[in-house]
This record gives structure tokens, C-alpha cells and sequence, in this order.
């Protein structure tokens, strides 16, 4: 029950949403308006561009969309299971997360738009770092199921029925989380152009040493 987890299960969450939104704003900005930290936009830019433009930027998304697939697939072979259990590989996924984003930042920075390929990459690993609380899938590179889970959970107050609170409390904390990266990755990214992208791997790297010295102490 996510009612026994940690406290710093909330800020890990916090914290990995805060990469996301920085890195999609980033995308947004810099890459023609293109998101990485969902495909839902980028299978339905695909769809509309099939007879209308360019090979290349059917190409261009359709790698996009691959390099999401296989930044999860990364994630997928390494871990098993989708509950959170310490000892498992999160920190050397997000030393890779990092890595992803740290090369995507170079090619950038030298005009590469194979940089968009690294960046969706990181993005669809962290994505994969999925945990089970309560019987809902927590991710935190998009909040359509947040809002989605966060609808439901209202609707059944509206009935009568009891508020899991602590379940509410850190999907809210993921909307600030991923809403903050945004505002400061957009505000990075004006001031300092794909150098923004350095930000959210440095999280990354963080995080990654932080739950490597809470594995350890436990």
C-alpha cells in the first residue's frame, strides 16, 4: 500500500517529473514544437504528415517515436517487477538518463537533430520506471493518467467513499513537479539555449546517488 512507502517516495517522484517537464519544455521550444515525454502528439503528427510532407519529417518523427520505445525497452529488460523495491537498477538507469541527455545536449549544441533521438530516449526510460501504488501506475514523463487517476478519485468522493490521501497527495506532487521543470526549463532554455538540457541531467545524477546511499543504509 502506498501508505507504507517511504517519504522519499514523494520526493523522488517530485524530482524525476521536474526532469520531464524541463526536458519537454526544451523539446517544445527547440525542436520545432515537437514533445518527447509523450508520443500521443508525435503518432498523431506522424499520421498527419503521411501524405502531406516531406519524407524526411516522417522519418524524423518516426524516429522520435522508436527512440521513446527503445529508451523503455532499456528500462524493461533491466528491472522486473513494477513495485518499488530498493535494490533494483534505478540508480544505473538514471546514470544513463543522464548520459542520454548530456550527449543529446552536445549533438544540439552543434546542430545534430539526432540529439532529439537521445533526448526522447531519456525520456521513454524514465517512463519505464513505473511503480504500482495502490493499484495505479505512477509515471512521470505525462499527466494525462494522473488527472485521469485524479478525476476518478473524486468522482468515487463524490459517492461517499474514502480519499486515499496520501495516493492524491503525490499525484498532485507530480503535477508540480513536471509544471515546475516546465517553467524552469523554459526559462533555462531562453537564457541559455540547449545548454538547458544540462539541468535535468544533473537531476538525474543526483537522484541516482541519492537512492544509491538510501539502498545502502537500508
Amino acid at each position: 500500500m502506498l501508505s507504507r512507502l517511504p517519504k522519499w517516495v514523494e520526493y523522488g517522484a517530485f524530482l524525476l517529473a521536474f526532469v520531464a517537464g524541463s526536458v519537454n519544455a526544451v523539446a517544445l521550444l527547440g525542436f520545432h514544437h515537437q514533445a518527447v515525454s509523450h508520443l500521443s502528439g508525435t503518432a498523431t503528427l506522424i499520421g498527419s504528415v503521411l501524405f502531406t510532407q516531406s519524407s524526411g519529417t516522417l522519418l524524423h518523427l518516426t524516429g522520435i517515436l522508436l527512440s521513446f520505445v527503445m529508451g523503455s525497452a532499456i528500462s524493461g529488460y533491466m528491472l522486473t517487477g513494477r513495485s518499488l523495491k530498493l535494490g533494483r537498477f534505478y540508480d544505473v538507469l538514471l546514470v544513463l538518463e543522464a548520459l542520454f541527455l548530456f550527449v543529446s545536449m552536445c549533438l544540439l549544441l552543434n546542430g545534430h537533430t539526432s540529439g532529439h533521438y537521445l533526448a526522447s530516449a531519456a525520456c521513454g526510460l524514465q517512463n519505464a520506471l513505473a511503480t504500482t501504488y495502490s493499484g495505479a501506475v505512477v509515471r512521470t514523463t505525462h499527466l494525462t493518467g494522473i488527472f485521469t487517476d485524479l478525476g476518478i478519485m473524486l468522482g468515487e468522493r463524490l459517492q461517499g467513499k474514502a480519499l486515499d490521501r496520501r495516493k492524491a497527495c503525490l499525484f498532485v506532487i507530480i503535477v508540480l513537479g513536471f509544471i515546475c521543470g516546465g517553467a524552469i526549463g523554459s526559462w533555462l532554455f531562453l537564457q541559455l539555449g540547449f545548454w538547458a538540457l544540462f539541468i535535468p541531467a544533473v537531476v538525474c545524477l543526483l537522484l541516482a546517488a541519492l537512492y544509491r546511499f538510501v539502498a545502502a543504509a537500508s
